[in-house]
């Protein structure tokens, strides 16, 4: 399985963040849904941490699929590491990390699947 960037959806209410990831759902067939899941450098918690769990709370009482939460750690930084391997603007780059990053943290999500 390969993880590709798709689209980045943007989080200006639950309502609309909720109708936009039911339709990805549906578009791609998908199986599940992964949360990345902020944490500070040593794997602790930070304020954001809260967020996303609650978000995939949310997400697993409103949707008919399974919901998991992945370490994002690293998934910026190797995305911008990805993208400045392409012949790509510095604006380019920096409009295009987040769903690169998303494709690192589903890479990370598949790649820990497979070991288990």
């Amino acid at each position: 399985m390969i993880a590709t960037p798709v689209r980045t959806l943007q989080r200006t209410s639950w309502k609309k963040l909720l109708s936009d990831i039911k339709e990805t759902v549906s578009e791609f067939d998908a199986v599940a849904v992964v949360v990345g899941l902020p944490l500070g450098f040593e794997g602790d918690e930070i304020p954001m941490t809260t967020e996303a769990t609650d978000i995939a709370r949310k997400l697993s009482l409103s949707l008919e699929i399974p919901v998991f939460l992945q370490d994002e750690r690293v998934s910026s930084y190797e995305a911008r590491g990805r993208l400045w391997q392409r012949p790509k603007s510095a604006a380019d780059v920096r409009s295009e990390v987040d769903s690169e990053a998303a494709s690192v943290i589903l890479s990370d999500f598949l790649a820990r699947l497979g070991k288990s």
